[in-house]
């Protein structure tokens, strides 16, 4: 099983959030029209505003739902960020269950 971790709305720490979430668009569009197969993705912490803004992350993640991953967004970052009513994408998940996935992928992906 491959878990796609994504922790945050963007790639890297530079000073340009802007920079950052584009780069995250990227990254989630090259997936999708790559031959990798993401079997579980992950949002925790910022990740969850991918789940729940629409953008073009938030339609990569639909083209993954539709080639078989499953998107889980963690419900306390939800609860965090009052966006429980705002999921658009996915099922809420809980951090057991992500722990346990985490321990039993073969492969863990994290954009940083």
């Amino acid at each position: 099983m491959t878990f796609l971790y994504l922790n945050s709305c963007g790639i890297g720490n530079g000073p340009s959030s802007e920079l950052s979430e584009k780069l995250m668009e990227v990254f989630l569009g090259e997936l999708v029209s790559s031959k990798q197969k993401v079997d579980i993705i992950g949002c925790v912490n910022s990740g969850v505003f991918l789940t729940t803004r629409e953008g073009p992350s938030l339609e990569s993640l639909r083209k993954l739902e539709q080639k078989g991953a499953q998107v889980v967004s963690c419900g306390t970052c939800l609860k965090h960020f009052n966006l429980e009513k705002d999921i658009k994408i996915g099922m809420i998940g809980t951090m057991d269950k992500t722990v346990n996935i985490l321990f039993d992928a073969d492969k863990v992906i994290k954009p940083c």
